[in-house]
């Protein structure tokens, strides 16, 4: 660690060249200092920020150009020819641009005086600075309370992975882009992944190149937003500049050194990878890499017309391969899925006259991955005659993402914004197992089966309305209220019907068991079970076209009392035709305690409505572990079985929210502490597995979505920012952290067992959506052409419960990340550098194979796959 910090700073060191230096004080209209403005001398990468009493200095060769710039003010450029002093009112200068940030719908609120905790991240940034090549990749180690993680045997849950704010669900965070509500993915979570029998918002159909800046509301705002606005909201906002290409390729792979003992012929340690050319029950050549990762991003902007208006384009292509990692005999597949994506982003503005604009953007994700499922080494499971030995089946998907928004807004004369949009999204699933087999077709049974799958799609309409009324230099009132209308749709559609059917001595499907029998295996004496191994096909019993509608209303003030109190109001009314009504109310206030102290707090009430896979989603499917397979039918929620069991019709999930914090800012360090209460009552959960023999229905067990726990989580959130320029050398320090500690107040197991309802295995990974702390440093430096990136990240100590009721305990690791970048020329930067760059891998489990994912460690959230090394080539012309 030692070497890693002094080769960081080796560079730091250098001499300083005598420049001009540049000073001045930058404002807004009524003269209030604005802190934080970012000044930088055009063309290069020398640059300042304002203090918080609005001043700068910076030191720039003669002939420069400054660059102003500041969220919620249009970019000012000014020349330096001649000049010692640059002072200015961004508002004088420059239009207010109309632009809000998350948490508020005043365009004139910026982060530093926000009531709220809100995170602004320039996505431009945080990629060439890293070696994150996926939205969640990025958010994980930029914002203090985000979590993800890269899951494996988790059937589709391999291929999206869940993702969390503040140790809430998945689907208890909104995302929207560009201010509109997104669609989520059709997906439930299903077995042990994190965020269990939860939807939630796929970011990685989002290319990282289309964005501007990602914003993270990490407060409750159901009131203003609407459902999922439990845990916050993250809004994308995507790129809008024109006449310029910027894009980079990238490329990188992980390393296979797996550490730890383990036992001789030990799946996928040296001698003993898993040849993923045959059937998933052979060994190949050993790979000193794998996960071979490439990334191709392309960003272009043109003007439209001469009045601002605007069309940006982004694409994106993606392709990881798999990783291969310590599993047990019975998952010899034991790492992450292939994929394979391409992507499409717009964004566009064209004035329609003087006081409307229409504007529109969307894209389309198409998504193929690859996933091994569990070994069948030997039984009734088993062919000989097709896979000798064995074989190991692999769930593909392709997954289609699209969406597009549309609207117009305007300002009128007497000073109302008024903004009428519509937007549409629709994410769909269809599974093809390959490598598999039918085994009640025995030797007959073809060795691909198309699945079937499922998608949901949303259609949101709103009008929205806001106006500013000044009161005063230091005082105004902004007034918002609009409405929203939503419709939602959710479709299981059947796969071939070989993929679901079990079939008789004849081959024939089974319709009547009284008089047809399956085969049986000649060597266990056991009847050959139907349907594609590894993944059993939706067949027309679990098909259906179900939706609903909701609409709603809100209204929200902010008041600026004078400079020092900011108080906030928010009330939203939705009708869901589904199961009915809900209103929310949420009250915060800032106050400014001295030049440099804010305090800040909130309070207010959330709901979430269960989502349609919640509701309606059923299949049966196989559970493997080291003691065997278990047959499983996961009952829709209004099903005759579910209402059998005594499980009751799903409602919505409701809150009660608090936090409060402090913001500090001075020269150059600026410091926020956010403390946050949640209490969710009635949260949507997966069961574990009660005992289904006696139901006929040729399973061993059942579960169901039920509104089945109620939990409190507290913790608190610390963001610490310095910046520096000394002559040509620019340092940066940035420290984030979050402790989150979440206890299950209540089970609603009323007279079923509530082990088995929703037991200590079950609460450990709801637990396991966060670690109980995160903390990251990182640390930059700039000087010309070169920079350099140098960060830690510590994940605290994690605790599973496996199948045999044992505790897997995962100890707190800390991850180094290291970036080395060079620009070559003006137009070309070359970046190296190493995610995990001391190959450090969750705690090694005992051997008894009890684990969730069949490896010998799970998917925590610091990832599976050991160290990755990369080298990017970023291009701007």
């Amino acid at each position: 660690m030692k070497k890693i910090t002094f080769l960081f700073f080796l560079f730091s060191f250098t001499a300083l060249f005598s420049q001009k230096e540049i000073s001045g004080k930058i404002t807004d209209a009524s003269g209030v200092a604005l802190v934080g403005v970012n000044v930088l001398e055009k063309g290069t990468t020398n640059g300042t920020i304002t203090d918080f009493n609005g001043n700068y200095k910076i030191k720039v060769s003669e002939t420069a150009t400054l660059v102003f710039s500041y969220v919620g003010y249009k970019t000012v450029e000014k020349s330096a020819d001649g000049s010692s002093t640059i002072s200015l009112s961004m508002s004088d200068s420059e239009t207010l641009e109309e632009v809000q940030i998350v948490g508020s719908r005043n365009a004139k609120r910026t982060v530093v005086n926000s009531a709220v905790p809100i995170d602004i991240i320039s996505v431009k940034d945080v990629t060439t600075q890293s070696g994150k090549v996926e939205i969640n990749e990025l958010l994980q180690y930029v914002a203090p309370s985000f979590n993800a993680t890269k899951q494996s045997g988790s059937d589709g849950s391999d291929h999206v992975d869940p993702a969390s704010l503040r140790g809430m669900g998945p689907d208890q965070t909104l995302v929207l882009i560009n201010g509109k509500r997104r669609h989520q993915s059709s997906l439930v979570n299903l077995f042990g992944t994190r965020g269990r029998g939860n939807t939630g918002t796929d970011l990685n159909a989002i290319p990282a190149t289309s964005i501007k800046r990602i914003e993270i509301l990490r407060d409750g705002a159901a009131a203003q937003y609407g459902s999922d606005a439990i845990a916050g909201v993250i809004n994308i906002v995507l790129n809008d500049n024109v006449n310029e290409l910027t894009g980079a390729v990238t490329y990188g792979m992980y390393d296979t050194n797996a550490k730890g003992d383990y036992l001789l012929g030990t799946p996928n340690t040296p001698g003993y990878r898993l040849d993923e050319n045959g059937n998933g029950n052979t060994y190949g050549k050993d790979k000193n890499f794998d996960g071979n990762t490439t990334k191709v991003g392309v960003n272009y902007g043109a003007k439209i017309g001469k009045n601002g208006g605007f069309v940006n384009l982004t694409s994106e292509y993606f392709t990881k391969e798999k990783t291969l990692r310590p599993g047990f005999d019975f998952r010899k597949g034991f790492g992450e899925a292939e994929i394979k994506s391409l992507n499409f982003m717009g964004n566009l503005s064209i004035p329609v006259t003087k006081t409307i604009d229409f504007y529109a953007f969307g894209g389309r994700n198409t998504r193929n991955t690859d996933a091994y499922a569990f070994t069948r080494n030997d039984g009734e499971r088993v062919v000989e005659s097709i896979y000798a030995g064995g074989y190991t089946p692999r769930i593909t998907s392709e997954i289609i993402d699209n969406s597009v928004a549309a609207g117009f807004k305007t300002k009128t004369s007497s000073g109302w914004n008024i903004d009428l949009s519509n937007s549409f999204g629709k994410n769909k699933f269809d599974y093809t197992i390959k490598g598999t087999l039918n085994a009640s077709l025995e030797g007959n049974s073809p060795r691909e089966f198309n699945a079937g799958g499922f998608s949901l799609s949303q259609n949101t309409t709103n009008l929205d309305f806001s106006k500013n009324f000044k009161r005063r230099e230091d005082s105004s009132i902004n007034l918002a209220f609009g409405a929203e209308y939503r419709i939602e749709k959710y479709a299981i559609f059947a796969g071939e019907v070989g993929s679901y059917a079990t079939y008789d001595t004849a081959g024939n499907p089974i319709t009547n068991p009284a008089t047809q029998t399956a085969p049986i295996d000649p060597i266990s004496g056991n009847p050959r079970p139907g349907g594609s191994q590894g993944f059993p096909g939706f067949s027309p019993k679990n098909e259906l076209n179900e939706g609903r509608t909701s609409k709603s209303a809100y209204a929200d003030v902010e008041f600026d009392v004078n400079k020092d109190l900011l108080l906030s109001f928010a009330l939203r009314y939705e009708n869901y035709s589904d199961f009915g009504n809900t209103l929310n109310w949420k009250f915060a206030y800032r106050v400014k305690l001295s030049d440099n102290f804010n305090f800040r707090s909130s309070m207010s009430t959330g709901f979430r409505a269960p989502s349609l896979a919640q509701i309606y989603f059923n299949t049966n499917f196989t559970n493997f572990n080291a003691g065997g397979a278990t047959e499983v039918l996961l009952s829709a929620n209004e099903s005759a079985v579910t209402k059998g069991f005594g499980i009751e019709k799903l409602k919505q999930e409701t809150s009660i929210n608090g936090s409060a914090g402090i913001t500090y800012n001075e020269g150059n360090f600026s410091a926020t502490v956010d403390g946050y209460l949640l209490n969710v009552k009635d949260r949507i959960v997966l069961t574990g597995y009660f005992d289904a023999t006696a139901l006929n229905l040729n399973v061993d067990a059942a579960q169901f979505f039920v509104n089945g726990v109620s939990t409190k989580t507290k913790g608190i959130d610390v963001v610490l920012a310095w910046k520096k320029t000394v002559g040509s050398s620019k340092y940066g320090v940035t420290f984030i952290g979050n402790t989150n500690k979440l206890e299950v107040s209540k089970v609603n197991n009323k007279n079923l067992d509530g082990e088995t309802f929703f037991g200590e295995r079950e609460i450990a990974f709801l637990k396991a959506s966060a670690p109980n702390s995160k903390f990251g440093l990182n640390l930059n430096y700039n000087y010309k052409g070169f920079d350099s990136g140098l960060a830690f990240t510590r994940f605290s100590k994690v605790i599973l419960v496996d199948y045999a009721g044992m505790d897997n305990v995962y100890g707190a690791k800390i991850v180094t990340d290291l970036t080395l970048g060079y620009k070559i020329i003006k137009q070309l930067k070359l970046s190296v550098g190493a995610n995990n760059l001391l190959n450090i891998y969750p705690d090694k489990q005992d051997e008894s194979g009890n684990t969730e994912a069949g490896g010998y460690y799970d998917a925590v959230q610091m990832g599976l796959s050991g160290a990755y090394y990369y080298a990017r080539l970023g291009f701007s012309f």
